[in-house]
């Protein structure tokens, strides 16, 4: 369920191609997680790497994460181990 939702929110993903010719992209729905590339593949990887990052940090803070595409990790998260994750 975590890859399907890591592979919802990359495809929400926008990308702008920069002045100097690299890439940014970022996904909306999960503040914070944005990615530069000297190419559209480098900044698509990146992009990945950082919204797992981004999915590690919050689940182990216990933090609230967007809905994607009907897909809630939310629920999958007992509130025991929520509570853990701030000891």
């Amino acid at each position: 369920m975590l890859i399907e939702y890591i592979h919802k929110a990359l495809a929400l993903a926008v990308y702008d191609k920069l002045s100097d010719g690299s890439f940014s992209g970022k996904i909306s729905e999960c503040p914070g997680v944005i990615a530069f590339g000297e190419t559209l593949s480098e900044c698509q990887q990146e992009l990945q790497d950082a919204i797992e990052g981004w999915l590690i940090v919050k689940i182990r803070h216990g933090d609230t994460l967007p809905v994607i595409s009907r897909i809630n990790l939310n629920k999958s998260i007992p509130a025991s181990h929520k509570a853990a994750a701030h000891g």
